[in-house]
């Protein structure tokens, strides 16, 4: 068996997990430790499976090469870690010799695929920017207003020169407060009123009222799946989060237009692992998908923080704002993005029998 103290094992840059012959943890090195946010004490004799959530059914593939004594290679799947919402890896499975039915896996992030997702960091930062919120309002709004009402009345008496300085302190002003204006939005979201929801009738709504404003260059794709049961959540906070992403993706297309597609899938697969330590199943998908330029690389990995935005003159508060309402949903929201193809995914949980109208259906 591997010595934790190993030179080579703890040195690997990659998470690599040691599972035994029942698929019980072994033992984790200190990548894995980091990934998976445990220690091999808190882990050794979990279930593998438990631990490492894969969207993809691999457990006839491991037993396979278990048994066949080959490695195994799974590409492009989507690995969950309990508070970690998922990550695009590659997965690399090898016997491990000298241990009969032990199985050595590597897990590699695919970060050049850009997936960047949501866990327990969208609360932290939403209180950071609710904090601020409320210093902002009462700091420097009222001074704001005062600086405005200044340069006003210093317009009256000034030549056609001097007036734009007078106008540039009272556009910019008004920009800021406006900027405020939606950071005190962002502090003052609701708890959300859950219920029994249609998510087609949300994104309908959605669709509807960007078409008719922000995105009626775009042309908007239906892709639903009819058979989707309903959600849990709040439909006026759904629809607000749709239209967020609907208004980032046609802003990206720019002014000659583009697809967005809206998706809807159901992945039975897909569960999360709470910090109390239940699990917990989030099977119902909604996927906002465009056709333009991608994220700019350097605020991928960031691009739910507060005040990130890939536009020149963004205020960094719609994606924000999009994955405190998820995650006060005890949902996840996450982005793939490359050039020609960014996917904004809503992962939210199925709404209990005693909610949901056998009569209803979506679509």
């Amino acid at each position: 068996m591997i010595d934790h103290n190993d030179t080579l094992w703890t040195s690997l840059p990659v998470p690599a997990v040691l599972v035994d012959g029942r698929d019980r943890v072994v033992q984790i090195n200190p990548a894995a430790e980091g990934f998976l946010m445990t220690s091999t004490k808190s882990i050794a004799g979990q279930p593998v499976w438990d631990t490492v959530m894969v969207d993809a059914p691999l457990e006839e593939a491991f037993e396979r090469a278990r048994n066949n004594d080959s490695p195994l290679f799974v590409n492009d799947v989507d690995v969950g870690t309990g508070d970690r919402a998922p990550l695009h890896c590659n997965l690399q499975v090898a016997p491990m010799a000298g241990e009969p039915g032990h199985m050595l896996m590597l897990i590699s992030p695919r970060e050049l695929a850009g997936r960047v997702t949501q866990g327990q960091s969208v609360k932290s930062a939403a209180k950071s920017a609710i904090g601020m919120a409320e210093m902002l309002a009462h700091e420097i709004k009222n001074p704001l207003a005062g600086i405005t009402g200044a340069a006003q009345l210093l317009s009256m008496n000034l030549n056609k020169d001097d007036l734009e300085l007078t106008d540039l302190i009272v556009s910019e002003s008004r920009r800021i407060v406006g900027l405020l204006e939606q950071v005190e939005q962002f502090g003052n979201v609701t708890t959300p009123r859950m219920k029994a929801v249609n998510v087609h009738d949300v994104l309908d709504r959605a669709r509807r009222s960007a078409i008719l404003g922000f995105a009626a260059d775009m042309t908007i794709v239906e892709d639903y799946d009819p058979s989707l049961p309903l959600a849990l959540g709040d439909p006026d906070q759904l629809l607000q989060v749709v239209l967020n992403l609907l208004k980032n993706a046609s802003e990206a297309a720019g002014p000659g237009g583009g697809v967005i597609r809206l998706h809807t899938y159901y992945e039975q697969s897909l569960r999360v692992r709470r910090s109390n330590g239940s699990g917990q199943s989030l099977p119902l998908q909604i996927e906002v998908i465009d056709d333009g330029p991608g994220l700019p690389p350097d605020i991928a990995e960031d691009i739910f923080d507060p005040f990130v935005s890939g536009r020149e003159n963004g205020t960094g508060l719609g994606l924000a704002l999009a994955a405190k309402i998820i995650s006060d949903h005890d949902g996840w929201i996450s982005v793939s993005s490359v050039p020609g193809r960014t996917v904004f995914r809503i992962s939210l949980p199925r709404a209990p029998e005693h909610l949901s109208d056998p009569n209803e259906e979506q679509g």
